[in-house]
């Protein structure tokens, strides 16, 4: 596979993924970047996957010349995996497989809703930024551009990202990014729950009393139907991990208000990997499937795991 033509072509300690800020001004400075880099990358024959909003979508596609698309360039409407974070890198390994069998170098271009995310959805964005490191460390070399309006982009998520990107493009040059850290990834702590609260302690045989206490409690908010059914297959994952790896007991605490439902499980158990629910499973595989078919059915999904405090996970669903 042809390498990046960077700052440190030929630089035998470059890492096999470079994941590069591109920090932008306005509607003609992400046309700056995004187009130099697409047309970059057709002229090396690379293929090139653009994950960003549909307003952007239809930018690139004009200054790109009509449709904008080619068999190198691909655009993916990242609406469809909704506005969990947590969903994020198993749809880039899906492609980043699919463009590698296929023999084509591969781009991609990504850009998160920093500016209609709520404030625990761009938690779980920087900590998806800092994952993507981890995650694509020993994958097959690849090159994902992530843009930041400056004019939006809130100035404390400007400065994580910072922290999460080795490389930079910045002023018309792709190079090392001398903010990067490697250090490890410090959590915000979750926000008080935001109304009253109803409180359940569960163990063994408890799964049934569980669904029922959500059931009562989500349907009061007014979730009902199909979304309440996934939610409380979630519920039953979270509940059952409690029982069977997280000492044999848990509390359940769910509140609501005009805009979301949350169910919070907090149990004396500890998950050590980072991508808990995150990694799609494979066939054959020994566990993880629980946490991964809770990212799939609920709009947005917390963690925070520790020896010493045990493990909360936070389940959230738009009521909107």
């Amino acid at each position: 596979m042809t390498p990046p033509r960077t700052a440190e072509h030929g630089d035998a300690t470059a890492p096999a993924f470079r994941h590069e800020l591109y920090a932008y001004q306005g509607d003609s400075g992400f046309l700056r970047g995004a187009v130099s880099f697409i047309d970059d990358a057709r002229a090396a024959d690379e293929t090139v996957l653009v994950a960003v909003g549909e307003d952007k979508q239809v930018m690139l596609r004009d200054a790109l010349g009509g449709s904008g698309a080619d068999r190198r360039v691909s655009f993916v409407d990242t609406g469809a995996l909704g506005r969990n974070p947590g969903r994020l890198i198993p749809a880039w390994h899906d492609w980043i497989a699919k463009s590698v069998s296929d023999g084509l170098p591969v781009r991609g271009i990504s850009e998160s809703p920093w500016g209609t995310a709520t404030p625990a959805e761009r938690g779980e964005l920087r900590y998806h930024e800092w994952l993507l490191n981890l995650t694509f460390a020993a994958s097959p070399a690849w090159w994902l551009l992530c843009p930041y309006d400056v004019t939006t982009v809130e100035a404390a998520a400007l400065e994580s990202a910072r922290l999460c990107h080795p490389f930079q493009l910045a002023e018309g040059a792709h190079g090392r990014n001398p903010a990067f850290s490697d250090e490890p990834f410090r959590f915000e702590e979750l926000t008080p729950a935001c109304g009253p609260a109803t409180t359940l302690a569960y163990g063994a045989g408890a799964l049934s009393t569980v669904r029922g206490t959500v059931t009562e409690c989500a349907t009061r908010c007014g979730l009902r139907g199909a979304r309440l059914q996934e939610l409380l297959v979630a519920v039953t994952e979270v509940a059952a991990n409690s029982i069977r790896h997280g000492g044999g007991s848990g509390t359940l605490r769910t509140w609501g208000d005009s805009d979301v439902f949350v169910c919070e499980f907090h149990d004396a158990g500890h998950i050590t990997d980072p991508l808990a629910g995150r990694s799609r499973p494979v066939p054959g595989q020994d566990g993880g499937r629980g946490l991964w078919l809770v990212h799939q059915l609920c709009d947005l999904v917390q963690i925070r795991s520790a020896p010493e405090s045990g493990t909360t996970v936070r389940l959230t669903m738009a009521l909107r």
